[in-house]
């Protein structure tokens, strides 16, 4: 039995059967699906991730729609006119999380994404033609957005349907264990060696990343 088998097995013990299992899985979008998104929703869901680290995410939902009102549907073409007295009647705001330094990037981050497709080409499009390493679009997110550090980029591009592997604590423990690393992966290299790990199984099972990462969570024991 291979290793996919393995983690598919143990992930099937904890279901009544495999499409139990399968509903579990991740929504995978294709490539026309996230080039067909906006650059609006693609800031709103960046931006909602951002207020959901460290926060109770049903908190952060629910409270999305005021968001999405408030800075016009996240058009960052508007954004980028967000002026210091939009800032301070934000932060008076009781429907919105006042967090300044996360309020921060709505306008920072509508820049960027501006500068990003000022020739035309559309955020969707970026990550759907995404053909290197998907670590190396983890790092050109983070260093692009503010604030889309660590684990943000990976579970904001869950979020959108893009595939992706995300280091949660029981995938990571599930490396650990399979001694595919032996510390919590943090070093360029080690993240590099996870990605190799999942592009391994990827070939081998023909499942997505984002299915691979979900089995490996729900395989531990």
């Amino acid at each position: 039995m291979n290793v996919f088998d393995q983690i598919y097995d143990a992930a099937l013990r904890k279901f009544n059967s495999v499409e139990a299992l399968e509903a579990t899985m991740p929504t995978i979008l294709d490539a026309n699906q996230l080039k067909a998104q906006s650059n609006e929703f693609y800031l709103s869901a960046m931006t909602q991730r951002i207020f959901q680290a460290g926060m109770t995410h049903s908190v952060i939902n629910s409270k999305w729609p005021h968001f999405e009102n408030v800075f016009w549907g996240f058009d960052p073409k508007k954004l980028v006119l967000i002026d210091d007295a939009f800032m301070e009647r934000a932060m008076q705001d009781k429907g919105l999380i006042r967090h300044w330094g996360k309020l921060q990037t709505i306008p920072v981050n509508a820049l960027e994404m501006n500068d990003l497709t000022s020739d035309g080409t559309r955020f969707g499009e970026i990550i759907a033609e995404w053909d290197q390493d998907i670590t190396q679009l983890w790092r050109f997110i983070s260093k692009r957005f503010k604030r889309m550090g660590g684990q943000s980029t990976p579970y904001f591009l869950r979020m959108v349907g893009k595939d992706t592997f995300v280091l949660t604590n029981d995938v990571v423990q599930k490396l650990l264990v399979m001694n595919v690393i032996d510390s919590n992966p943090t070093s360029k290299a080690d993240i590099q060696t996870v990605s190799d790990f999942f592009s391994g199984l990827k070939a081998d099972s023909g499942r997505p990343l984002a299915h691979i990462s979900k089995l490996m969570a729900l395989s531990l024991e």
